[in-house]
């Protein structure tokens, strides 16, 4: 019997699939700080999305480069040399 691996995409986390939350604007943006420290804030929420992008395109890539040399491992060898 041949095991199947999972799919790549059950390797990312699944909270991922609920995105990251916009910042809050604090006192309902009734001074120039309060839309400096919503601008941070939203900086640091777009710097958490970009790290999800990147970590799960990097995550699919390891876990097909991992199939693509299982199934090359696997497959038969003609007369024991190809």
């Amino acid at each position: 019997m041949i095991a199947t691996p999972p799919a790549c995409s059950s390797l990312l986390p699944d909270e991922w699939l609920k995105g990251v939350p916009s910042a809050d604007v604090e006192h309902d943006g009734a001074t120039v700080g309060d839309w400096i420290k919503f601008g941070d804030a939203q900086t640091g929420q777009l710097d958490k999305a970009n790290d999800h992008y990147v970590s799960g395109v990097g995550i699919v890539q390891r876990c097909e480069a991992r199939d693509a040399a299982a199934v090359k491992k696997a497959r038969p060898k003609f007369l024991g040399i190809f």
